[in-house]
């Protein structure tokens, strides 16, 4: 077996930072065959760049981990780094010029930013969520988005696990006490988590995490799905979630934002719960509705709560979270036995390695070759790489509106060359299209780019070489 080997990190840390990164991290990328010794020698990719375009220029907001900023300046591109995110009237100013942008939660990126991104061609969400972009307008804009969905599901599943025996012992309320001189030695309504039951609504990747990790510590697992999932272990899907309130000690929430999970937990939920029960949400802030918490706290139904989000936070690290923010922020502080986080589920070395890693190469990938596997606004397009032996190559990008007789129109003028090979997809209104064409001179690059430029359904061309 190969020893685990740690992630190359640039910065001075007191350790580096072990990360299984042969491992996948997503369902959209591949573990790699190594060489094949039948080979009469090795195929070296060529390096693309694009036609009429000066450097790639890029921003990175909200500090951005040091994996994806290193990946990011290896590839020569112009990278400016900022820690925090910056409000809409001076982000407007940064992003006129760049090719590239990378944020995290903070940032909006929303259809009036976006408008004066006139170079802007993709964006890299360094976290899970995507919500704070406007992705459809991108889209029609031919901006690809690219997130890291599942790179922190085990910082997020371990902080969950510690949730639950915290609440359990009732750990932050006996912390508070002696941090303010008081001994509170109590043992009435506190528990050992061994033979109860956590309920977990959401059983994708961080919930069939937890699902392992809260067995191995003898809890039985029920779980919640609006489909069907093979268990983790002997964890047991129920048919609806107000079977699972009625059974869990501990409910954790792991569901994405959607319409259908706004307010999903309000005093209907809570009236299901089981007396004396506990709630953990570390996944959207809009899903559980906390003033109906607060009540079902205030009269002992729910015995204690971990937030991590809210619907409402803070644009950045200060005194912030106050009534102004959300009313009920004064009645929640209140309330004992109650675990308040600033949103760090995935605030980990580790995840932040991994995250910077998984999407600073989709942003490598998509600049350089134009493929779009990952992207969570695009059709997801690849081709084979361009190698040393193809010299005279050039890859064609031609992201356009979804519609009859573009494709004919299209295969017309580049049916003059020979087309090696072609991909293409459609996702809603947007289509992408890729293709690489072999003997191509210099003069004959710049009419290809203005033949399509002139398509009336054109959305973006990119000609790379």
């Amino acid at each position: 077996m190969t020893p685990p080997k740690d992630i190359p990190y640039r910065v001075d840390m007191a350790r580096s930072v072990s990360n299984s990164l042969s491992l996948s991290t997503s369902p959209t990328s591949h573990f790699h065959s190594p060489p094949s010794s039948f080979k009469d020698r090795p195929q070296y990719n060529k390096q693309l760049k694009p036609f009429q375009r000066e450097s790639i220029k890029v921003l990175l907001l909200e500090n951005v981990n040091q994996t994806g900023r290193d990946i990011l300046e290896q590839q020569g591109y112009q990278v400016e780094f900022l820690k925090s995110s910056l409000p809409e009237d001076q982000l407007i100013q940064k992003i006129r010029d760049v090719h590239v942008i990378g944020i995290r939660s903070k940032t909006k990126l929303t259809e009036n930013v976006l408008k004066h991104a006139r170079n802007l061609i993709v964006i890299g969400c360094f976290c899970i969520g995507t919500n704070q972009v406007d992705l459809q307008y991108a889209a029609r804009n031919g901006i690809a988005v690219f997130n890291s969905p599942f790179s922190n599901s085990r910082s997020v599943a371990e902080l969950v696990i510690a949730e639950v025996i915290a609440l359990a012992r009732q750990l932050g309320d006996r912390s508070m006490e002696l941090h303010n001189g008081v001994w509170n030695k109590v043992s009435n309504g506190c528990w050992e988590i061994r033979g109860k039951t956590l309920g977990i609504v959401g059983y994708g990747h961080i919930g069939s995490q937890l699902s392992v990790l809260a067995e191995s510590m003898g809890m039985s697992v029920i779980y919640y799905d609006v489909v069907n999932l093979m268990s983790m272990g002997t964890a047991r899907q129920v048919s609806s979630l107000e079977e699972l309130l009625g059974a869990a000690d501990f409910v954790s929430l792991h569901v994405p934002e959607l319409p259908e999970t706004k307010n999903l937990f309000t005093s209907k939920q809570f009236e299901q719960m089981k007396n004396g029960s506990y709630l953990i949400n570390n996944s959207r802030g809009s899903v559980v509705e906390i003033a109906a918490l607060v009540d079902a706290m205030r009269t002992g139904k729910v015995a204690g709560a971990a937030l991590d989000v809210y619907p409402n936070e803070p644009g950045g690290n200060g005194p912030y979270f106050s009534n102004e923010l959300n009313s009920w922020t004064a009645d929640l502080t209140k309330l004992k036995n109650v675990i308040l986080t600033p949103h760090i589920g995935g605030s980990t070395e580790e995840a932040q390695s991994a995250i910077g890693i998984e999407v600073a190469n989709a942003l490598v990938r998509f600049v350089n070759e134009g493929a779009t596997l990952g992207a969570v606004n695009m059709p997801e397009v690849n081709l084979r790489s361009l190698t040393l032996d193809e010299p005279n190559h050039v890859r064609v990008i031609f992201i356009h509106k979804n519609v009859p007789g573009v494709l004919r129109r299209v295969n017309s003028i580049l049916g003059n060359h020979n087309v090696d090979k072609q991909m293409t997809d459609s996702r809603g209104e947007v289509a992408y299209l890729m293709a690489d064409i072999s003997d191509v001179d210099q003069g004959e690059i710049k009419d290809l780019y203005q033949s399509l430029e002139e398509d009336s359904s054109r959305i973006r061309v990119r000609v790379l070489y």
